[in-house]
């Protein structure tokens, strides 16, 4: 089936089945490789995307429910907003101080 999407600003169609998760579409149709696998259930948060604004687990939400949402992003967040948007997520690394370094520089396009 054919889906229409929209990521940071940009639609894009893709031909996946209905039930295929956000994750793999995003990462293995679309090639956007920074959103990450973990654990699968919606635990871990590693691939938490926000959709209209709302953290969601994108390795258990079907593409069909996404609709017209916009998988979005925030250009300039403040220390508060990633604060938020990193909330649940486990890091057996513990670089959390590194990984909101990081957000900031590949919000402002400087993610190398």
């Amino acid at each position: 089936m054919g889906f229409a999407i929209k990521v940071n600003g940009t639609t894009h169609s893709v031909d996946v089945d209905g039930d295929t998760p956000l994750l793999w579409v995003l990462r293995d149709v679309l090639g956007m490789t920074g959103t990450k696998f973990g654990c699968g259930m919606a635990l871990c948060g590693a691939c938490t995307v926000h959709i209209d604004g709302a953290p969601t687990r994108s390795c258990i939400t079907p593409i069909e429910s996404v609709g017209t949402s916009e998988i979005a992003s925030n250009p300039n967040p403040t220390d508060a907003d990633i604060g938020n948007a990193m909330f649940g997520n486990i890091c057996r690394c513990g670089t959390y101080v590194r990984i909101r370094e990081a957000i900031k520089q590949a919000a402002q396009g400087q993610g190398g």
